[in-house]
C-alpha cells in the first residue's frame, strides 16, 4: 500500500520545513550534551524522518492493508481476561519488535529520546490505517511517559546534570515492564454513573492502618482496561458543600497494578468487553477493584490536578488520531470519485463532488496546523518545565526568559488544545460521513470499508471529553480571559478592527475580520451573562468591568454563554487556524493557497454563527426557567 508518510505532501512539510525542532530537539537532548545523543538537529531529524519512513511503511504494510481482518477481528472475554484472536496478537508482536513503545521515553531509561511531536504524527499515520489500533498502541507509550510526568511532578525523579539526565525515577519498574512489551497501562476514570461529571465519582481510595492505600470502585469504557497498569482516580475526601464542583478536590490519583509479580490477577475483576460500533482492534472493558493495593501520586486531594495534565496530552493525542482518520476517509473519497464514471465523467469533475471533496482537503489541512501548533507549544512548555527544575541556567536573566516563555507556551497550548480537539473530533465524523456519501451505495456496503471509518469516527466526539465539555472549557477561558483582563481585551478589539480596514495585505484584512467577528461574540456574550448582574455594565467602557465583577460565578452564571460554547469554539477554531495559516504564509509564500481556502470556507461560516450568538437562545433560556429580564431585553 505504499508509505503513509511519504506520500503525504502537506505532513512532510510540517516535518521537514515548517516545525521549528532547534529549541525542541535542544530542550530534548539538553542542548546536546549527551554522549550518546545527537551532536545537532540536522543530525536528529535526520533520525526522526527515518523513523517516519519506517512507521509509514509498516501501518501501511501491516495494519491498513489488512483493515478487513482487524475490524472482524473482535477481542474477548475467556476466562476472565481478555483475549485478541491471533491476528491482533501478531500485528501487536511485530509492533513491539520496533521498539516503538519507548519512542519517548528519555535514553537513559531504555527509550529512544524523541520528541513528543514526533510521537504524535505517528499516532496521525498509525490511526490512518486503523485508529483501534493507534488507540491500543498508544496504552504503551503514552502510560509509561504518564508515570515518569507523574513522578516528576511529585517530585520523586531525581536528576543528574553530568549525565545529563535522569539517575532515578518512581515508576521505573513500571517504564522497563511496558518498554520490554510485558503489558501496558491504563487510565481509569469514567464511572458508570459518572461520565464528565468526576465530581460524583463513587471509587474511593482508603488508606489502611498498614499505610497501605487500597482502591474499591467500578469503572468502565476504559481503553485497554485489560492491562497491568492502571492510573486510577479516586475520592479520598468527602464532598465540601452542595456546589455542582465541589466534590473534585476530594479527589487523588492512584497507580493499581493489577496483577502481583507472578502475573497472577489480584483485587481486579473485568467485568465486560464491550461491543462497540467501532474500534473493534482495542479492547474496552468494565473493570472492579476490590481493597486493591495502591501508590498514592502527589498528596490527597490532587487528582483532578493530575487527570488533568494527562487529559490535555490525550486531547492532543485524540486531534492527530482524529486527523489519521480523516486523512484515510478524503483518499478513500477521493481515489472513488476519481474512478466512478457518472453522465460522462468521473464524479470528481461533478461541481458538488468537487467541491466536497476541496472542503475535506482545506479541513484537514486546517486541523493538521493546528495540531502541530499545539503539541509543539505543550511540549516546550512542559520540557522547559522540567529543565527549570532540574537543570535551570544559572544566569537569573536567563531562567526569568525561560519562565516567561514557558508561560506563554502554557498559554497557548491551553488555547489551542479544546479548539483542537473539538475540530479534529467532529469534522472526523463529517468527513467520514461525506466518504460514504460520495461512495453511494457502495458506501453503505461494508465490503468497501467507508462505513467502517464512520463507524471508527463516532466516538471521536465522545472519548477524552465529550465536544460540548471542550466547548464549555474553551469558552470559559476565553470569556474568563476577557474579564480578568478587560483592557487587554479592549486594545486586542481596537487593533483587529483597525487591521481589518487599515492593512496593505488583503489576507491580514480578512484574517483580522474574523478576529473582529469573534471579539464582537465574546463581547456579546460577556454583556448579557448573569442577568441582573451585567445590566448595570451595559453602558460601562470594559475597561471598568473588572473591578466591578469580584463577585462574578461562572459555574452558576453563564447560561446564555454555555448555550452557544459550541457556535464560540467554531468560531476560535476559524479564527485560530486562519492565525496560524497566516503566520505560515508569510514563511512560506506557496502556502498562501491554502490560506486563502481556509478563509474562503471560514468568513461565511463565522459571520452566521456570530448571528446565531447575538440572535437566538433567549426563547430556550426562558423555557428553561432563567432569569429574562436581561434575556427579553437582549431579544429586543
Amino acid at each position: 500500500m505504499g508509505n503513509f508518510y511519504e506520500d503525504n505532501d502537506d505532513l512532510r512539510f510540517y516535518v521537514e520545513r515548517a516545525i521549528d525542532w532547534e529549541p525542541i530537539v535542544r530542550l530534548t537532548e539538553h542542548d546536546f550534551r549527551s554522549p550518546d545523543g545527537p551532536k545537532s538537529t540536522a543530525e536528529a531529524l535526520e533520525t526522526y524522518q527515518d523513523v517516519l519512513a519506517l512507521v509509514g511503511g509498516f501501518v501501511a504494510d501491516e495494519i491498513g492493508a489488512n483493515w478487513r481482518a482487524l475490524d472482524a477481528a473482535h477481542p474477548k472475554l475467556v476466562d476472565g481476561e481478555v483475549k485478541y484472536p491471533p491476528v491482533m496478537e501478531e500485528l501487536f508482536e511485530k509492533l513491539a519488535s520496533l521498539e516503538l513503545n519507548g519512542l519517548n521515553i528519555p535514553r537513559e531509561l531504555g527509550g529512544l529520546n524523541a520528541p513528543v511531536v514526533l510521537m504524535q504524527v505517528t499516532n496521525e499515520l498509525f490511526a490512518r490505517a486503523d485508529v483501534s489500533i493507534c488507540a491500543h498502541h498508544g496504552f504503551h507509550g503514552g502510560m509509561a511517559m504518564a508515570a515518569l510526568v507523574y513522578s516528576v511532578l511529585e517530585g520523586s525523579t531525581t536528576f543528574d546534570r553530568e549525565l545529563p539526565g535522569i539517575s532515578s525515577t518512581r515508576f521505573q519498574h513500571v517504564i522497563d515492564d511496558i518498554l520490554a512489551g510485558g503489558s501496558w497501562g491504563s487510565m481509569d476514570i469514567t464511572e458508570p454513573h459518572a461520565g464528565s461529571d468526576m465530581a460524583n465519582l463513587r471509587t474511593r481510595g482508603v488508606l489502611g492502618e498498614d499505610g497501605v492505600w487500597r482502591v474499591t470502585g467500578s469503572k468502565t469504557f476504559i481503553t485497554s482496561g485489560h492491562g497491568r497498569w492502571h492510573f486510577v482516580i479516586a475520592r479520598t475526601e468527602d464532598k465540601q458543600g452542595d456546589d455542582a464542583f465541589a466534590g473534585l478536590n476530594g479527589l487523588s490519583m492512584f497507580l493499581v497494578p493489577a496483577f502481583d509479580e507472578n502475573g497472577v490477577r489480584t483485587h481486579t475483576t473485568i467485568d465486560a468487553v464491550e461491543s462497540k460500533m467501532g474500534h473493534h482492534g482495542s479492547a474496552t472493558v468494565g473493570i472492579s477493584f476490590e481493597d486493591a493495593p495502591a501508590e498514592l501520586i502527589g498528596k490527597r486531594g490532587e487528582g483532578f490536578k493530575y487527570m488533568l495534565m494527562l487529559m490535555n496530552n490525550a486531547r492532543i493525542g485524540v486531534g492527530f488520531e482524529a486527523l489519521g482518520l480523516c486523512e484515510a476517509a478524503y483518499r478513500m473519497a477521493k481515489a472513488y470519485a476519481a474512478e466512478r464514471p457518472s453522465m460522462g465523467k468521473t464524479i470528481d469533475k461533478h461541481e458538488m463532488i468537487a467541491d466536497m471533496l476541496d472542503e475535506m482537503r482545506t479541513d484537514i489541512q486546517g486541523i493538521r496546523c493546528l495540531g502541530m501548533a499545539a503539541v509543539q507549544l505543550e511540549e516546550i512548555a512542559q520540557k522547559i518545565d522540567i529543565q527549570l527544575r532540574f537543570d535551570p541556567p544559572a544566569d537569573p536573566a536567563e531562567r526569568e526568559r525561560l519562565e516567561k516563555r514557558m508561560k506563554r507556551a502554557k498559554r497557548r497550548a491551553r488555547e489551542l488544545t479544546p479548539v483542537l480537539k473539538y475540530l479534529a473530533s467532529e469534522k472526523a465524523v463529517e468527513i467520514a460521513r461525506r466518504n460514504v456519501q460520495i461512495h453511494g451505495g457502495a458506501g453503505y456496503m461494508v465490503e468497501y470499508g467507508a462505513e467502517k471509518l464512520l463507524r471508527d469516527a463516532m466516538v471521536m466526539p465522545i472519548y477524552e471529553g465529550t465536544s460540548q465539555i471542550q466547548g464549555l472549557m474553551a469558552m470559559k477561558d476565553t470569556l474568563m480571559a476577557a474579564v480578568k483582563h478587560p483592557r487587554t481585551f479592549v486594545r486586542e478589539s481596537a487593533r483587529a478592527r483597525w487591521t481589518s480596514v487599515s492593512s496593505r495585505d488583503p489576507l491580514e484584512r480578512r484574517v483580522a475580520k474574523l478576529e473582529v467577528a469573534r471579539n464582537q461574540s465574546v463581547q456579546h456574550l460577556l454583556s448579557r451573562l448573569a442577568g441582573h448582574k451585567l445590566s448595570e455594565l451595559r453602558h460601562e467602557p470594559m475597561g471598568s468591568w473588572g473591578s466591578k465583577l469580584s463577585h462574578f460565578d461562572p459555574k452558576r452564571d453563564f447560561a446564555l454563554a454555555m448555550l452557544h460554547a459550541e457556535r464560540l469554539i467554531r468560531i476560535l477554531a476559524d479564527v485560530q487556524v486562519a492565525q496560524e495559516l497566516y503566520a505560515q504564509a508569510k514563511r512560506f509564500p506557496e502556502r498562501t493557497e491554502v490560506l486563502e481556502r481556509w478563509l474562503e470556507r471560514a468568513e461565511p461560516r463565522t459571520a452566521f454563527l456570530l448571528t446565531e450568538i447575538t440572535t437566538t437562545g433567549h426563547r430556550l433560556l426562558r423555557s428553561l426557567g432563567h432569569e429574562t429580564e436581561d434575556v427579553d431585553q437582549a431579544a429586543k
